[in-house]
């Protein structure tokens, strides 16, 4: 019996993963990840980390974060505590969705998780005061490949559900689009 519902976005790649958890008298018990039932989502690589990111402060944003290929990343994003509004933007020069985005919210209680493909940046904002999220990743984490969007560049024009709090001096940092971004596979 499957434990996730797999649904597609409009953005090509990116996955909304709907668990499906058992549950009785004593709470339940919930799939984080399966190999075999995410395949089918894309998830085709092993495991190479698995990190885990507490966030402070209601309107608190991390990311755009993506790494360049070779070091690309597939990730798994779950929300543990808390609740985040979750956003993938594509970044493939070729894609015929690039610079789009699209966002989920993602809670312990909703069971919803973003499957991001490799060549998407992906950040989010907290709802509540605490968050906790764990990211599966399809790669390890290579500081040269690194980068990121700046997650208030108007060319994207993300909808951030509540205004900006506790950007980080780096992802404030990070150019706008059209300061030059060549895409995913340019470096």
């Amino acid at each position: 019996m499957s434990r996730f519902m797999i649904k597609d976005t409009q953005l090509l790649g990116l996955k909304v993963i709907q668990r499906q958890p058992i549950t009785d008298a004593r709470g339940n018990f919930c799939r984080l990840f399966c190999a075999e039932e995410l395949r089918t989502a894309g998830w085709i690589k092993p495991i190479a980390q698995i990190n885990h990111s507490k966030t402070q402060g209601v309107g608190t944003i991390r990311g755009l974060h993506f790494q360049y290929a070779p070091q690309g990343e597939m990730k798994l994003v779950s929300c543990l505590h808390g609740e985040v509004w979750d956003v993938a933007v594509d970044i493939r020069l070729e894609s015929p969705t690039y610079l789009q985005w699209h966002a989920e919210r993602l809670s312990p209680e909703n069971h919803t998780a973003l499957l991001i493909p490799e060549g998407f940046a992906h950040g989010f904002q907290a709802l509540t005061p605490q968050c906790d999220l764990v990211y599966c990743t399809s790669n390890s984490y290579a500081a040269e490949f690194e980068s990121g969007l700046n997650p208030q560049d108007g060319a994207l024009a993300i909808a951030w559900p509540l205004p900006v709090q506790n950007l980080s001096a780096k992802d404030a940092s990070h150019p706008l689009i059209q300061d030059g971004f060549k895409g995913y596979f340019a470096q």
